[in-house]
């Protein structure tokens, strides 16, 4: 009864709807418009039937405004409203009926075309001093979004498990990269497993990045915090440096960087730093753009480049940018058929031959781990994580889950926002997203994500599976539903030139201010819960820097507490040893005959394995492990007590 009522009711709302716009300079249409104050009461009725609608469908809505709270569970009163405020608009203003009114305004808003202008517009050259500006902004809004880390940046973790793992990665990354870059991939955890780092994402842009901050001897974790930081702002500069190119409107690039930039998606991930780091799909999007339109060597290269860029970062997004970039090419197929279709064909290779020869090193340490480990996840581990339609419903924001998202958050957030879903929907009713080749590539990223999104439950997805690799990989597929939050992030900038064009010049960049400080405020979900860091124990700088050290760390945890191994990883970063231990996304079959084998230490079995696998070193953390525990400890002659630092013990194993 409710999906009933709420069906009506938006049908109500699009018959109602006010649509403000320049129409033709004519005295005699002028005449036929409804003064501005009727044209008000419209907007307020149909934003009436709106609210019936959303409360039809959530069970009611419920909210404060300062100490005032307010309940809306009835949607037949709301209607009620609504229909009482038209009636009084129509009463005072008969002449001019919004039935009359509305077909006129609506078939010369959909004949206003914004192409021609925004071509003109976006031709104009790009300020530098406005694009400086513009990433000062998104770096301000980060800082806010992520409240208070930016007064604990040295010390400060959203979370005790995938930050450190993450952490351990970037100082493996830029030190790999100075000492032995053909090792890359071999982290040093997981002895003696080899490969280690294609246990999970690689992030090695972002491992580039940390390399001046690393030499400099920043902290880990002030790294990792700045880099959080810089992933924000990239993401968000980057879309907003595309989407200004295309359409010419700095306020308007703005708006669509701020909400593929801080969304429901990203802000419930901030523990995962490669999914912060999406500036190079915006890039790889529009160098694909500029190759459509004409084909050419260069624009191959540039194309290659920023795929590659962004398939490094993250095994997921590689898997996104692919499919991202097939559903651009088939979704303009005017721009490669016909006497196009060579030219853009001998383009395309070149570019896909550029990107192969760059990922290939990248990508074999992961074919290793598959074939080696089995490493792969199968079409049920895709379908235990793909998306519902809830998801799409789901956000961590302060504003929208109290009010109604918490009846569908379950972990996954995929909610692209209010603001960027109307400002499509005006790009989609007004034509822009069909009559634009770059808004229509867009829109067929976000459908292919959303489809992609469900997994297995999508026709079609086995047979990808079986016939695209990279699938193989990917567990969580709901993360494809990010494709979404970036065709909402770039159609509602078209959406918003459309609005812009429809205001009075007066009162443009008040709306255009309000459209972004709307779209950043209904994602907000500061402040943060932080962790507290304390930093590496200067003991862990005494293990021997040679050849043959290995280490192990005890207690050493099982399958359902392998988090814990993760600051054991980044205590590892002050020697750089080999250990043991391990946490990953991926944990391969010898972590778990070892975890088992270690439950008993120090007894028997736990030495002897220590010995077959040449540990020389064994740190013990004596506050986690019992009295008997440390009882044996002491009394083993093979445990010879190097140093303590508080309730750390570093022992020689002999």
């Amino acid at each position: 009864m409710n999906a009933e009522f709420a069906k009506h009711a938006a049908a109500s709302a699009f018959l109602c709807c006010p649509v403000l716009l320049r129409v033709s300079d004519s005295q005699d249409r002028d005449l036929l418009r409804p003064p501005v104050w009727a044209r008000w009461l419209d907007l307020f009725a149909v934003i009436l039937l709106a609210v019936a609608g959303i409360a039809a469908i959530v069970g009611g809505i419920r909210f404060r405004i300062a100490f005032v709270r307010v309940s809306l569970t009835s949607p037949l009163r709301i209607v009620t409203a609504a229909v009482a405020v038209a009636a009084v608009r129509h009463l005072l203003a008969p002449r001019i009926p919004i039935y009359r009114d509305l077909p006129m305004r609506v078939r010369e808003w959909r004949r206003t075309t914004l192409i021609d202008d925004i071509d003109a517009r976006a031709a104009t050259p790009m300020p530098g001093r406005v694009a400086a500006a513009v990433i000062g902004i998104f770096t301000v809004l980060a800082l806010i979004m992520t409240y208070p880390l930016v007064t604990r940046m040295s010390d400060g973790l959203s979370d005790p498990g995938d930050p450190l793992l993450n952490t351990w990665a970037l100082q493996w990354v830029a030190h790999q990269l100075i000492t032995s870059p053909a090792h890359l991939f071999d982290g040093n955890i997981f002895y003696p497993e080899r490969h280690a780092l294609a246990y999970s994402e690689p992030m090695l842009p972002q491992g580039i990045m940390a390399l001046p901050l690393v030499a400099v001897g920043a902290s880990p974790v002030l790294i990792y915090n700045l880099l959080l930081i810089a992933g924000f702002t990239l993401t968000g500069w980057s879309m907003c440096l595309v989407v200004r190119s295309w359409t010419g409107d700095w306020a308007a690039a703005v708006l669509s960087g701020t909400i593929l930039a801080f969304n429901a998606h990203v802000l419930s991930r901030i523990p995962h730093l490669q999914a912060q780091h999406v500036e190079f799909l915006p890039a790889a999007l529009f160098a694909l753009d500029a190759l459509l339109t004409r084909p050419n060597v260069r624009r191959a290269v540039s194309l290659a480049c920023w795929a590659a860029l962004q398939a490094t970062t993250s095994i997921y997004l590689l898997a996104a940018t692919l499919f991202a970039l097939a559903a651009g090419i088939i979704a303009r197929p005017q721009d490669w058929l016909g006497r196009r279709f060579i030219p853009f064909l001998r383009a395309l290779a070149v570019a896909t031959l550029l990107a192969v020869i760059v990922l290939v090193p990248f990508l074999l340490p992961y074919y290793h781990v598959s074939h080696d480990l089995g490493l792969s996840r199968s079409l049920s581990d895709a379908d235990m994580y793909a998306a519902t339609w809830k998801d799409y419903l789901s956000t961590p924001s302060r504003l929208w889950y109290s009010w109604w998202s918490y009846r569908f958050f379950a972990g996954t957030a995929l909610f692209p926002g209010a603001v960027g879903l109307i400002l499509s929907a005006v790009a989609l009713a007004g034509g822009d997203a069909w009559r634009d080749s770059r808004a229509r590539l867009c829109l067929a990223v976000g459908i292919a994500g959303v489809a992609l999104s469900f997994g297995p439950r999508m026709p079609g997805y086995s047979l990808l599976y079986t016939i695209v690799p990279v699938l193989r990989a990917i567990r969580a597929t709901a993360r494809f539903g990010y494709l979404a939050t970036l065709a909402v992030a770039a159609l509602a900038g078209f959406g918003a030139v459309r609005v812009r064009r429809m205001a009075p010049a007066s009162m443009q960049p008040a709306i255009m201010a309000t459209l972004i400080a709307c779209a950043f405020a209904e994602s907000v979900a500061a402040p943060l819960r932080l962790t507290r860091f304390d930093g590496i124990p200067p003991i862990y700088a005494r293990v021997p820097r040679d050849s043959s050290t290995r280490v192990v760390e005890i207690p050493f945890f099982g399958s359902t507490s392998s988090h814990f191994h993760a600051s054991y990883m980044l205590n590892s970063t002050a020697h750089w040893r080999p250990i043991v231990n391990g946490y990953s996304g991926f944990q391969p079959p010898s972590f778990y005959q070892h975890a088992d084998a270690l439950q008993g230490f120090p007894d028997a079995t736990s030495i002897k394995l220590l010995h077959d696998l040449a540990v020389t070193h064994v740190f013990v953390h004596t506050t986690q492990v019992s009295a008997e525990t440390r009882a044996a400890i002491s009394q083993e002659g093979r445990l010879k007590l190097v140093e303590t630092f508080g309730s750390i013990a570093l022992y020689r194993l002999e």
